[in-house]
């Protein structure tokens, strides 16, 4: 019986929900931070151990402070407590992306021409998955990467990770 109450969690918590979830809860972030003047970056949900998590990346050009977090979770707290979308008990994280942020988009990566990056590829490229160098260019679903003495063009769709390098 209780592996039957498990599975039945399980289903319902599947990634159709979680994905619901998410974008709710994107739809709110995106309303609260416009109000404050940042961007949001990104909303996961997810479980680790026993707790699920609903963390909310928040950002701005001269970057983050614990002020702007502060605020994005005060606000997003009260529109989660009138709107209500997810079942049971969660934690509530507001942070920044930090140093050496995932590039999820394109516009992230757009946003990262000039800057030191690592990228992993799905197939090796010239017999190597990982490269890191310098973004010089994003055109035509490429991305031009200064590795070394010479560049390194890899398409967009052979992307399968892709982070900011901090710079020191």
């Amino acid at each position: 019986m209780g592996l039957a109450h498990s599975f039945l969690f399980i289903c319902q918590k599947g990634s159709d929900a979680l994905s619901k979830v998410v974008d709710l809860v994107r739809d709110l972030a995106e309303s609260v931070v416009r109000e404050l003047d940042l961007e949001l970056f990104d909303v996961e949900y997810v479980k680790e151990g026993a707790d699920w998590y609903l963390r909310v990346y928040i950002d701005k050009p001269q970057g983050v402070t614990l002020d702007d977090c502060e605020a994005v979770s005060q606000a997003l707290s009260g529109e989660l407590d009138r709107v209500d979308p997810i079942e049971g008990q969660y934690l509530l994280e507001i942070s920044s992306p930090g140093l050496e942020r995932p590039l999820r988009h394109e516009e992230d990566v757009k946003k990262s021409i000039g800057k030191l990056v690592q990228i992993t590829t799905y197939a090796p490229i010239d017999g190597k998955k990982k490269f890191e160098g310098r973004l010089l260019a994003f055109e035509n679903e490429e991305l031009v990467l200064e590795e070394g003495k010479g560049q390194q063009t890899i398409a967009y769709g052979q992307v399968a990770k892709a982070r900011l390098i901090a710079e020191f």
